[in-house]
């Protein structure tokens, strides 16, 4: 069965004497000085092929010349350091130019002549051209083949003389039987791609099973589509839908550079799943006499996916056949209908996701998943904690190698406290009392459904012990006393039962009542037992840490990502005369969090223990005057895991100062209050991660210890002051507040502002 190749037309030859117009085969056109075959061509030349270049100097005007590379961005390849070295690309089509200086000692030993005995010097110009877009030499003259550094298993298979015929339907002819000779001496010989640029009627049932002895191996043939137009590929392009491809054969269509079909390519049709367009318009390349011409046609498209296939083939050497073309199909343009289409099939060859991380990711030689965007999301007390680089090795869903810099994945930007929740203005509070019991209720409504929220005391509040969301305190016989609430911290409670009031500032807050990252506190209980003047505290709460939830929904429950938590603490607290002061050693256990910030398992996907010692005093100077003080010291330990070792030691400290006056101008308070929240001090989180990755044992062969820096430059700075009266038949409070580097963010610029609140009693 003979068939032809598949250029449709070599439209313009360029030459810097002439413009020629020539055809091969497929197509039709005229040659008009048909050139001889060389009766006796010499040995192929092999000068030492030029250092390669660094990877900044592939973008040049000889890259941007090559329409096929430039198409499929083939220079996210380049960068990575494949081009092709060492891989085997078999062409099996009219032979290649020996004379050539683009092929310097690429052209593999077990090249030959399937069909006679003539040897490998082209007569057709048709496989030099073919050859040349797949593996052209990169000189920094003309264009360049898309791997550029990879090894040819030329197969010459024209019938002999075909190439010589002159006429409209001129050009060479291949025979079935030349053909599949040519399939298994190139899988034998160590092929991962075969190139067939030829067309006509069906396989021939030796064609058939030569490549299914070829794809049985894993070997990738591309075969073109075809030149006549029409809804369904060329007859022979259709092998690739039978069982004897085993999925291996991939059909390449033709585009221009605007990734449009060529008005000349077959289309997809019945062979859509398998079908893959690349530009095969406008392809320079030179004939078998070393002229360069313009080409067109599906033949000229073939050879570009040949290319990439070489290219992810070096790049990755773990990859099997199927799964190169199953990257060459996910990473694909898809511009025709959405999805896989009768016209496009998978759409157009783009490597600029072929290169890229696919699927599932994971940490190289762990089970710990890593996200490409975000693997953390610090908390405040880190505020904008920066990384010198956290270098990496992940595997993509394919297995392959990537190197990442996981400081990148790293999200500043956690939630920060604001004056939102302090100034609900629906807040409905309720309290009640049945002889030594106590219960208040302060609820929120929203939609769908009310919910309970904290809220701030102020003196009067505490005074008449009504400001708590969701409290119940009692007597247990004696003095000792006890509260069990939610949505109040263990801390609240604790001061609620030794009678300590608060000011009621709302940004610069008392560092030892909350836990100085955004959290969600569930239900909390306390028990005080006085010993003569000092008073014995023991308290407990759980609740949930949040973080935002990239990607959510509108809706409220989803805003936000939870994890649990829960603290203990024992304290002590004395008042002589004036003064009253607390101490207090609390432990805080974070289930899968540190301090708030949620780490994803490729950075260790970190839980905490914290310990933290809080000291308070409060003197009541007389004439209603008070200063206040209050600070906490912290120490943190990380445990690490997901799969990598590590540790971590993190220091945090926190203080506030106020002072006030109650009855200024008659009923009426005053206050002014500098604070500094949370912020981690100093520490941070020692990783070992991967560093290098072996493709021979397809394990990781290097660990390095690096630093996950956890203490911001930033320092919020707090100081407020506060203006509070009754007004009528309620109480008004106004705030006025400056914040120097908000959340610990040094580039933040200082938050200032002022609020007024009106609260009336029903």
């Amino acid at each position: 069965m003979l068939r032809k190749s598949r250029n449709l037309l070599v439209a313009i030859g360029i030459s810097a004497l002439s413009a020629l117009t020539a055809a091969c085969g497929g197509g039709g056109g005229v040659r008009s000085t048909p050139t001889p075959p060389r009766a006796t061509p010499p040995p192929p030349p092999t000068p030492t092929p030029p250092p390669t270049p660094p990877p900044a100097a592939y973008d040049t005007a000889e890259y941007r010349a090559t329409v096929g590379a430039v198409s499929m961005n083939a220079l996210a390849a380049y960068q990575e350091g494949a081009t092709g070295a060492g891989v085997k690309v078999g062409v099996i089509d009219s032979g290649i130019d020996l004379q050539s200086q683009e092929f310097p000692g690429r052209i593999d030993p077990a090249s030959v002549d399937v069909a006679a005995t003539r040897g490998l010097d082209d007569q057709g110009g048709h496989g030099t051209a073919v050859a040349f877009t797949i593996a052209g030499r990169r000189n920094g003259a003309g264009t360049h083949g898309v791997a550029f550094d990879s090894t040819l298993l030329v197969m010459r298979a024209d019938a002999p003389g075909s190439c010589t015929t002159t006429g409209d339907d001129g050009g060479c002819t291949f025979d079935d039987d030349a053909i599949a000779r040519g399939v298994d001496r190139v899988a034998t010989n160590g092929a991962r791609v075969i190139n067939i640029s030829l067309g006509g009627e069906a396989a021939s049932p030796e064609l058939v099973d030569a490549i299914r002895r070829a794809t049985q191996q894993g070997v990738i043939i591309v075969i073109s589509a075809g030149n006549d137009a029409t809804p369904n590929p060329d007859p022979l392009a259709a092998v690739a839908t039978t069982d004897a491809a085993h999925g291996m054969v991939i059909i390449a269509g033709s585009v221009g550079a605007a990734d449009t079909l060529s008005d000349f390519s077959d289309k997809a049709g019945n062979g859509a799943a398998h079908y893959l367009a690349a530009v095969g318009e406008g392809v320079r390349a030179p004939d078998q006499n070393d002229t360069p011409f313009i080409w067109s046609g599906t033949s000229f498209a073939a050879p570009q996916i040949a290319g990439a296939v070489a290219l992810l083939a070096q790049a990755f050497p773990n990859l099997s056949g199927a799964q190169i073309i199953q990257i060459l199909y996910d990473s694909a343009r898809d511009v025709g209908a959405p999805g896989v289409d009768s016209v496009y099939g998978h759409g157009v060859l783009d490597l600029t996701h072929a290169f890229q991380p696919l699927g599932g990711s994971s940490i190289a030689g762990t089970p710990s998943a890593v996200s490409l965007t975000t693997n953390a999301t610090l908390s405040t007390p880190m505020g904008d904690a920066a990384q010198t680089g956290l270098g990496a090795v992940i595997l993509d869903g394919f297995d392959r190698a990537f190197a990442i810099d996981l400081a990148h994945t790293i999200d500043t930007s956690g939630l920060a406290p604001t004056l939102t929740g302090a100034l609900s203005t629906r807040e409905r509070r309720l309290a009640g009392t049945l002889g030594a019991t106590m219960v208040s209720l302060t609820i929120a409504p929203g939609a769908p459904m009310p919910s309970i929220v904290p809220t701030r005391l102020s003196p009067d509040d505490a005074r008449q012990a009504r400001a708590i969301a969701g409290l119940v305190t009692s007597r247990l016989g004696g003095e000792a006393r006890f509260a069990i609430g939610f949505a109040r911290s263990s801390a609240t409670l604790t001061a609620q039962l030794a009678g300590r009031t608060e000011p009621a500032f709302l940004v610069a807050s008392d560092p030892t009542r909350e836990q100085g990252f955004a959290s969600d506190i569930g239900g909390s209980a306390a028990i005080r037992q006085p010993f003569g003047g000092w008073g014995v505290t023991a308290a407990a709460e759980s609740g949930a840490v949040l973080n935002r939830n990239d990607g959510a929904l509108p809706a409220i429950a989803d805003r936000y990502r939870r994890t649990g938590y829960d603290r203990f603490s024992i304290g002590i607290d004395r008042r002589v005369g004036a003064l009253g002061a607390t101490a207090a050693v609390a432990r805080l256990d974070e289930r899968d969090s540190v301090l708030g910030a949620r780490f994803g398992g490729a950075l260790g996907a970190n839980r905490a223990t914290s310990w933290f010692v809080d000291a308070g005093a409060r003197w009541d100077a007389g004439g209603g005057w008070s200063v206040g003080g209050a600070m906490r010291l912290g120490w943190t330990r990380a445990e690490v895991r997901g799969g990598l070792d590590g540790a971590g030691r993190i220091h945090t400290s926190a203080f506030a100062a106020d002072i006030g006056k109650q009855g200024v101008f008659g009923d009426d308070t005053v206050g002014l209050r500098i604070a500094q929240p949370l912020r981690v001090a100093k520490g941070g989180i020692d990783l070992t991660l991967p560093t290098h990755w072996d493709y021979a044992t397809l394990a990781v062969d290097r660990w390095t210890t690096q630093r996950l820096n956890l203490a911001p430059t930033g320092r919020e700075i707090d100081i407020e002051a506060r203006y509070g009266r009754w007004l009528g038949a309620g109480w008004l409070d106004t705030n006025v507040f400056w914040r120097r580097d908000p959340a610990n963010i040094a580039d933040l610029p200082d938050d200032y502002g002022a609020a007024m609140r009106y609260s009336l009693n029903f």
